[in-house]
């Protein structure tokens, strides 16, 4: 398993050493102490696993208060995974980044407690797979908008995306960049 350095600070992209032969492959997709190893010791409480048909977008979500911190892969299909650094103290703040998550490469994203998360499927369907370091708390739950002018994510062209109304009539991250404050289980 190798680790390799994001563009955002304190987001990595996890490479698993993957054993493949003509049965198929196999692979650790986690293993305690090679993430404590890479510096990565967050505690994962709960699993999620989502299926989406292409041009599915789901983002930008995030949880205020003490955070969640996720670990992404896509099991099935290809995605193209994007995050943005939401915290407001961070060199990397407003900053987002992509990546292609597919079931060839087998690469996960560790998504650290105050970035925003999103993803579109790229493939007819798409298996998603993520753990996170806390419990889904809807009180605490925040979207971004997807298509937020200033962040200017740049999604995939040439296909048609599907959001859910949520995302769809979610506000931008000026709009509510003071309420979006981590560590403090009050938040």
């Amino acid at each position: 398993m190798e680790m390799l350095e994001t563009e955002l600070v304190d987001a990595r992209l996890i490479v698993p050493t993957v054993h493949a032969d003509a049965r198929g492959f196999f692979c650790e997709v986690f293993r305690r102490d090679r993430f404590d190893a890479l510096g990565i010791g967050a505690e994962f409480v709960q699993d999620n696993q989502s299926r989406s048909s292409r041009g599915v977008l789901r983002g930008m979500h995030l949880q205020i208060g003490e955070g969640v911190a996720k670990l992404v892969r896509c099991a099935r299909g290809e995605i193209l995974d994007v995050i943005v650094d939401v915290r407001a103290d961070s060199p990397t703040y407003r900053r987002w980044q992509a990546f292609t998550l597919d079931d060839r490469s087998h690469h996960q994203l560790f998504v650290p407690v105050g970035f925003a998360h999103g993803f579109c499927t790229l493939s007819d369907v798409a298996d998603v797979v993520y753990r996170q370091t806390g419990y889904y708390a809807p009180e605490l739950e925040r979207t971004i908008a997807y298509d937020d002018r200033e962040l200017a994510i740049e999604w995939p062209a040439g296909i048609d995306l599907i959001v859910s109304e949520r995302d769809a009539t979610a506000r931008t991250l000026r709009e509510q960049a003071d309420e979006l404050r981590f560590g403090d289980p009050r938040s």
